[in-house]
C-alpha cells in the first residue's frame, strides 16, 4: 500500500453507448442501447438515458426493447471504438510507462512511476487534466479514481462516475468502504454476495468484523483470506505494463439453430478468416487450432489441434478448422460456433505446408455442458470486456450471413442494412442506418459535430447507396465534408 494516492483508474462512462452519442448528433441526451440486434442479442453497453429504464450491460436485448421500446437499438462499430481507445491509451502512455489497459475503456496507470505524481495535491492535478485532455481530444467524458492500491483506485473512479473524480486518502480506506456493499470488492459476484447476505454479511465493513477466521470457514481459505484483506482496503498488486495474450478467438450466437451441414462448414471458414484477421491485427500467430460448437441443447464441444510451427495463414487455419468440425456431431442444430488460436508467437513458420499436413490432434477438448475454450470473442490477457461486449462483437462482426457454395447458380442476396452501421450516399454524404425492412433502408445524413442530419429512405439496392468507414469524432477527417441541406 502506497502513502500516496499516485495509482489512477481511468473508466470511460458508458463507452460504446457515448461514442454512438458522439458521432450521431440526433442521439445526443437520448437512450441509447449498444448490443446484438438479435433474438439471442445482448446489451453490450446503455447510455445514462437508458440505464434510467432499467436498461443494464449484459441484459438479453429482448428484455431492454421491453424496458426501453423507445431507445436507439445500434450494433457495435467496434473498429470506431478501437480508434477512440487508441488515442486515449496513447495519452495515459505519455503519464507514465506502467499502463495495465484492463479493456478498450478501462486502464490503471502508476503515475509515480512517471514521475508526474507524488503526494495528493499533484495526483489530483494530473487526474483532471487528463479528464481534460480526453475531452479535448475525443469529445467523451471518463470518470478518474485516485488511490494507494489498484483495488482502490477502480471503486473510486467506480463512485466517481458519470464524469467525475475521486480520491481516496492514503489512512481513510477502511472509513471509505466500511458502508458499502460486498459486491462493490473485485471477485464478489451474485453467488458470493447472495452466500454473505444469507450469513447476514452484507456491507464491507460487517465484513472486516466478521475475521478473517469466520470469512474462511464460510467461503475458503484462499477466498477467505482475500476477502477479509479487500475488506481492510489492502491490496499491493502493482501495475503491470505488458500483458501477454494466451489466445484470440472469435465467435457468433445465431437467431436460428443452424441445422444444414453445409451452411455450418461455411460459417466456420467464415469464422477462421475473421480469426485470422484479429490474430494477424494483434501482432502474433498461432500453433492450436481450436473448434467451439454449441449445440440445439446447449451442451458445449470444443476440439483442438496442434500445428508443428506457428501461423496466421488463412488457409491453415480453415484447413484445421474444418478438420476438427468432422469430429463433431450436429445432428438436432447448432446455435452457437467459435474458430480460435492459441499457442501465440511473435513469428510464423516458413513451411506453412508442411504444418497443415502435419497437424498434432489434441484429442477431444472440452466437454458437453461446458464452455470448453475460454475467451471467445477477444484477446485472452488483453483485459476482460464485459461478456455481453464480447458477444455483441461477434454479432455485429457476423451480422452478413456467409456466401452460399462455390458454383452456386443464385443471386447475389439482397443487401442488408443494420441500425447503427455507417453508409455513403452519393448525393447526401455520410450518414447511418436507421432502421431496413419490406426492400427499404432509412438513413440518417449527419456526422460528428454537425447538427442532427435528416432522414431518408431508399432501396436496399439503391446504387448510390454504399457502406463507409466511420467518421473520427473530433478533428476533419478525409471524408469529412458538410451535409447536404437538398430536399
Amino acid at each position: 500500500m502506497r502513502a500516496a494516492p499516485t495509482i489512477l483508474h481511468l473508466d470511460m462512462d458508458a463507452f460504446y453507448a457515448s461514442v454512438e452519442q458522439a458521432s450521431k448528433p440526433s442521439l445526443r441526451g437520448k437512450a441509447v442501447i449498444v448490443g446484438g440486434l438479435g433474438p439471442r442479442g445482448v446489451v453490450a453497453t446503455a447510455s445514462y438515458e437508458a440505464r434510467r429504464f432499467g436498461v443494464h450491460s449484459a441484459m438479453p436485448m429482448g428484455q431492454a426493447r421491453r424496458l426501453c421500446p423507445n431507445g436507439a437499438y445500434l450494433i457495435p462499430r467496434f473498429s470506431l471504438y478501437r480508434q477512440v481507445s487508441d488515442v486515449v491509451m496513447a495519452m495515459l502512455r505519455e503519464l507514465s510507462p506502467l499502463v495495465e489497459p484492463l479493456s478498450l475503456d478501462e486502464a490503471f496507470v502508476d503515475l509515480e512511476a512517471g514521475g508526474v505524481a507524488f503526494d495528493s495535491r499533484s495526483a489530483r492535478e494530473t487526474g483532471e487534466r487528463l479528464r481534460a485532455d480526453i475531452r479535448a481530444a475525443t469529445g467523451l467524458s471518463g470518470s478518474v479514481g485516485l488511490a494507494g492500491s489498484k483495488m482502490l483506485a477502480k471503486v473510486a473512479s467506480e463512485e466517481a462516475k458519470p464524469a467525475g473524480l475521486l480520491l481516496i486518502e492514503p489512512g481513510t480506506e477502511r472509513e471509505l468502504l466500511a458502508p458499502m456493499s460486498v459486491r462493490t470488492l473485485p471477485g464478489v459476484g451474485p453467488a458470493t454476495g447472495e452466500h454473505l447476505r444469507r450469513a447476514g454479511i452484507t456491507t464491507v465493513g460487517e465484513l472486516a468484523e466478521a475475521g478473517e477466521d469466520e470469512l474462511v470457514r464460510m467461503v475458503g481459505r484462499a477466498a477467505g483470506a482475500g476477502l477479509y484483506r479487500m475488506a481492510l482496503g489492502l491490496d499491493d498488486r502493482p501495475v503491470v505494463a505488458e500483458r501477454d495474450a494466451k489466445s484470440v478467438s472469435v465467435e457468433d450466437t445465431f437467431d436460428v439453430d443452424l441445422h444444414d451441414r453445409v451452411r455450418i462448414r461455411g460459417e466456420v471458414q467464415r469464422l477462421a478468416d475473421r480469426c485470422v484477421q484479429r490474430l494477424r491485427g494483434s501482432g502474433h500467430s498461432g500453433r492450436t487450432i481450436v473448434l467451439k460448437v454449441r449445440r440445439y441443447d446447449f451442451s458445449t464441444l470444443t476440439r483442438s489441434e496442434t500445428l508443428r510451427g506457428p501461423t496466421d495463414d488463412p488457409a491453415v487455419v480453415r484447413e484445421a478448422a474444418a478438420r476438427l468440425l468432422e469430429g463433431v456431431d450436429t445432428t438436432g442444430g447448432v446455435r452457437l460456433l467459435g474458430v480460435g488460436v492459441s499457442g501465440l508467437a511473435d513469428y510464423t513458420q516458413e513451411d506453412l505446408f508442411a504444418q497443415s499436413l502435419a497437424a498434432e490432434p489434441d484429442g477431444a477438448g472440452g466437454t458437453d455442458g461446458s464452455d470448453g475454450a475460454d475467451g471467445m470473442d477477444r484477446t485472452d490477457g488483453a483485459g476482460g470486456e464485459a461478456v455481453a461486449a464480447g458477444a455483441a462483437e461477434a454479432a455485429a462482426e457476423g451480422a452478413q450471413e456467409a456466401a452460399g457454395p462455390p458454383g452456386d447458380p443464385e443471386p447475389a442476396p439482397e443487401r442488408r442494412w443494420t441500425a447503427g452501421s455507417d453508409v455513403r450516399h452519393a448525393v447526401y454524404g455520410p450518414g447511418w442506418v436507421q432502421g431496413s425492412g419490406v426492400g427499404r433502408v432509412t438513413v440518417r445524413f449527419e456526422q460528428p459535430g454537425s447538427e442532427p442530419g435528416r432522414v431518408r429512405t431508399f432501396r436496399v439496392d439503391d446504387p448510390e447507396l454504399e457502406p463507409s468507414d466511420p467518421l473520427p469524432l473530433v478533428g476533419d477527417g478525409p471524408d469529412r465534408q458538410d451535409p447536404k441541406e437538398t430536399d
